[in-house]
C-alpha cells in the first residue's frame, strides 16, 4: 500500500508495524474497538500517522451510531495514548463535521490524510535546506532516533522525509538509527526503510549514541516529535533527551521535523505534557522470555521531554523555528 494508514470504503487499512521487519501484513479494522487495541499495541504508531488514525476511527463510529455514541467513544478513541497530540487532533477535526452527517465526517478524515502527506514532504524539505545550511560536510552524516519515517506518518515522513529529500540530491553519506529501546523502532523500522531507500545505514545502540559523536561520526542529528509545547519543549521516544543533551556537548545541531498539528499551543512548556507510561514488561522481557528477576519493577515512560534550549530548530510545514533559550 502506498500509505500507511487509508480507508478502503468499509475499512481502516494499515500496516501492522509490529510485524516489521519479519514479515509485512495489512490489518483492516472495522470497529473502534479493534482501532484502539492496534494503537494501544503500537500497530499504529507515530504521532502524525495517529492523527489519521484518530480521524478514521471517528469516521468508522460516525457510519454506524448515533451522535451522542460517536462523541463518547471519540474520547476514548482520543485517550488511547495521551503524549501523541495529533491523535486527539485528528479526532477533534472529524468530530467538528459530525452535525453535518457520515459522509462530511469521513470527508474530513480523508482530508487529513492528504494534508498530513503534504505537510510532512513539505516540512521535511525545509528542514533539509536547513540541514544544508548548519552542515558545512557533504556528504552528510545523519543520527536519527526512534521512526519518524513514512511508516509513522500517513505516506511520507518527517526526519526521514529530511532524508529521502537529501539522499535523492546524493548528499547522504550514512545514517546512524538509534535502535530505541524498549520496543526497537529505529533497529525494526527506521533501518527498514533506510534499507528501502537504499541509503547507507548502522543500527545504533541507544547508548553508543554520544560515542558515535564523540568520534565525529555524526554531522547532524534529525528527529520527530509527538508533541511540542509553545515555549518550543518537544516531547519524543524516550532517549531523545540524551541523544539532544549529547549533540550539544559536541556542537551537532539536533533539529526536530513534525507538522504543525504536532505543535500544542495549549501547554506552555514540556512540564505540563502528559508522558505515558509503558508495561514493564516490555523492559523485564524481551520477545515474551524473561531477562530480569521474577518480581523486578521497571521505571518504563514511553517519552521524554528535550528543553527548548537543545533544539537547534523546529521545523514544520509553515516554518522554521528557532526557540530561544
Amino acid at each position: 500500500m502506498d500509505r500507511t494508514i487509508d480507508w478502503d470504503g468499509e475499512a481502516v487499512v494499515t500496516v501492522d508495524q509490529t510485524a516489521l521487519p519479519q514479515a509485512y501484513r495489512e490489518l483492516r479494522l472495522r470497529d473502534v474497538d479493534s482501532l484502539i487495541d492496534a494503537i494501544s499495541r503500537l500497530a499504529i504508531r507515530g504521532a502524525p500517522a495517529l492523527g489519521g488514525a484518530g480521524a478514521l476511527g471517528v469516521a468508522l463510529l460516525a457510519r454506524d451510531h448515533d451522535a451522542q455514541v460517536v462523541r463518547t467513544e471519540a474520547e476514548r478513541l482520543a485517550s488511547a495514548r495521551p503524549t501523541a497530540v495529533n491523535l486527539r487532533w485528528g479526532v477533534n477535526r472529524a468530530l467538528s463535521r459530525l452535525d453535518e452527517g457520515p459522509e462530511a465526517v469521513l470527508a474530513e478524515a480523508l482530508a487529513v490524510l492528504e494534508a498530513d502527506i503534504k505537510a510532512n514532504h513539505d516540512a521535511s524539505g525545509r528542514a533539509a535546506d536547513l540541514v544544508r545550511e548548519v552542515c558545512e560536510r557533504r556528504p552528510v552524516r545523519l543520527l536519527t532516533h526512534c521512526n519518524a519515517g513514512r511508516l509513522a506518518t500517513v505516506g511520507w515522513g518527517s526526519a526521514l522525509g529530511v532524508v529521502r529529500h537529501l539522499a535523492a540530491a546524493g548528499e547522504v553519506g550514512e545514517v546512524l538509527a538509534d535502535e530505541t529501546r524498549p520496543l526497537l523502532q529505529g533497529a525494526r523500522l527506521t533501518a527498514y526503510e533506510l534499507a528501502e531507500m537504499g541509503v547507507p545505514y548502522r543500527i545504533c545502540p541507544d547508548s553508543a549514541a554520544a560515542t558515535a559523536m564523540a568520534q565525529g561520526l555524526v554531522d547532524c542529528v534529525v528527529v520527530g516529535a509527538d508533541r511540542i509545547a509553545a515555549n518550543g519543549d518537544v516531547a519524543n521516544k524516550i532517549g531523545t533527551y540524551a541523544v539532544a543533551l549529547a549533540a550539544a556537548r559536541h556542537g551537532i545541531p539536533f533539529i526536530v521535523v513534525a507538522p504543525e498539528s504536532t505543535v500544542d499551543e495549549a501547554i506552555t512548556d514540556g512540564s505540563a505534557i502528559p508522558i505515558e507510561q509503558r508495561d514493564p514488561a516490555e523492559v523485564t522481557h524481551y520477545a515474551g522470555v524473561p531477562v530480569a528477576p521474577a518480581g523486578a519493577g521497571a521505571f518504563n515512560p514511553a517519552f521524554d521531554v528535550t528543553p527548548a534550549d537543545l533544539v537547534t530548530a523546529i521545523v514544520t510545514e509553515n516554518r522554521v523555528w528557532r526557540p530561544l533559550p
